[in-house]
């Protein structure tokens, strides 16, 4: 099952459990917490990112305070690192979110301050939105896993054009992808190897094992946030895509287009 609605994919302390067996694949993986947790790493190098509240986090003899945010709508946040086959114990009031995705390489844990996040606008018109580059490849260091959110002002699409990465090609490499989503409602399509056109809101989850995926809509009147996490067997951390052919041109439109004055929502809270 792709769609997962929220209520669905919990498990013991977890309010969204996506393990890559769950799923069905071999490297991505996402846990949501609404408050403390303990747990091992094992063979998966993770986030930890404050959806909301601030939290500590202790683990390999380190103690790093994430000053996190009020919501996602609030503020880009700060983060932790943490490595392969270490203990982590994570205290505080809010909803904490860690991406993840099984790794071989162990480096050491981190802090991650929000101002140096970079933050994209990417777009133009109404396909208009704000990336927020945490854990994408040259932003952050690690082994296998890629993360970034963003944030798309009501009555606005962004992951558009639709795009793919499901192949190893001049254009794309193989991701596994999973959007987990804030905010909403909104309206989320795969297509192309199996389809899915959701609505969704604040702790759904949508898996792309493959296929053309895009647009994620936000509905009038309702912001719309997601959390993309990725991973796949290379070496080198990528997030090369290729656009459906169909829709391609519209990139090029957004040359002739003013960027919605809308974006960036959110920056690092001061």
């Amino acid at each position: 099952m792709t769609y997962i609605p929220f209520g669905t994919a919990g498990a013991g302390p977890w309010a969204v459990e996506i393990t890559p067996e769950s799923a069905g694949w071999t490297y991505c993986a996402l846990r949501i917490a609404d408050g403390p947790v303990e747990f091992e790493t094992g063979d998966q190098e993770m986030l930890v990112l404050p959806l909301s509240g601030s939290f500590d986090v202790v683990a390999d003899g380190a103690r790093i305070s994430l000053h996190g945010r009020e919501s996602v709508f609030a503020a880009v946040s700060d983060f932790a690192y943490l490595p392969i086959e270490t203990s982590v114990t994570i205290t505080g009031q809010g909803r904490v979110a860690l991406p993840s995705a099984r790794a071989t390489r162990r480096f050491p844990v981190r802090y991650g301050p929000a101002a140096d996040v970079p933050v994209e606008v990417r777009g133009a018109g109404q396909a208009s939105r704000q990336v927020n580059n945490f854990c994408a490849p040259g932003a952050f260091d690690c082994d296998r896993l890629v993360a970034v959110e963003v944030l798309t002002p009501e009555g606005n699409w962004s992951s558009y054009p639709p795009h793919k990465h499901d192949e190893l090609s001049e254009c794309e490499a193989v991701l596994e992808e999973i959007y987990y989503f804030e905010g909403g409602p909104g309206y989320q399509r795969v297509y192309g190897t199996h389809e899915v056109l959701a609505e969704v809101s604040s702790g759904d989850v949508v898996l792309v094992p493959h296929g053309y995926h895009g647009p994620s809509m936000a509905a009038p009147g309702y912001d719309l946030y997601y959390l993309n996490v990725l991973a796949g067997p290379a070496d080198e951390r990528s997030m090369a895509f290729c656009d459906d052919p169909r829709h391609a041109w519209i990139r090029a439109s957004w040359a002739d287009q003013a960027v919605d004055p809308r974006v960036p929502m959110t920056k690092a809270a001061r």
